[in-house]
């Protein structure tokens, strides 16, 4: 696994944590070597986490994943669009203090439309082509996330990198 100790996360030059071609290649990086998420959603007050398969996609717009129309985590999503995405590099060892990246998406959610639904699928089975049985169930749907900002933590800093305009 990479370890992603390189300039942008060891410098203590805040400013370089901030400029927003070198957090988005970071963000890139991180989710071209994972291929989890953990997504959070609520109903009622109550937080709720999924372990999902995920996908970018559009360039760090948006984030799909496959679930079951029969789960909690779809009605959840029917209740509220708004959900959050956390994407991290540790690797459970002693150096993840120092190399570890955390990276939550925040956005909106819904069914991938019926218009985008190959393309999507598409890029969603280029990086998981062992579940293309399970995207083609009729029972599941393909969720598609529109990703409004993207938090980046490491041990000691935090950077906000906004997407596009809250919907």
């Amino acid at each position: 696994m990479e370890q992603f100790s390189c300039n942008i996360i060891s410098m203590t030059n805040k400013s370089k944590m901030q400029n927003s071609e070198e957090l988005s290649d970071l963000i890139k990086r991180v989710f071209a070597s994972q291929q989890f998420a953990v997504l959070a959603t609520q109903s009622e007050g109550q937080p709720y986490g999924n372990l999902v398969a995920f996908a970018e996609a559009d360039n760090l717009w948006s984030l799909l994943f496959v679930t079951s129309r029969d789960t909690r985590k779809y009605s959840n999503i029917l209740v509220s669009r708004k959900v959050a995405v956390l994407i991290d590099s540790r690797t459970n060892q002693a150096l993840d203090l120092n190399n570890a990246v955390a990276i939550t998406a925040l956005g909106n959610i819904e069914e991938a439309s019926t218009a985008n639904k190959e393309y999507l699928s598409g890029i969603y089975l280029t990086k998981h082509p062992q579940l293309r049985d399970f995207l083609h169930k009729p029972s599941n749907a393909l969720m598609k996330v529109s990703v409004t900002d993207y938090i980046v933590a490491t041990f000691e800093s935090v950077r906000h990198f906004p997407i596009r305009q809250q919907e």
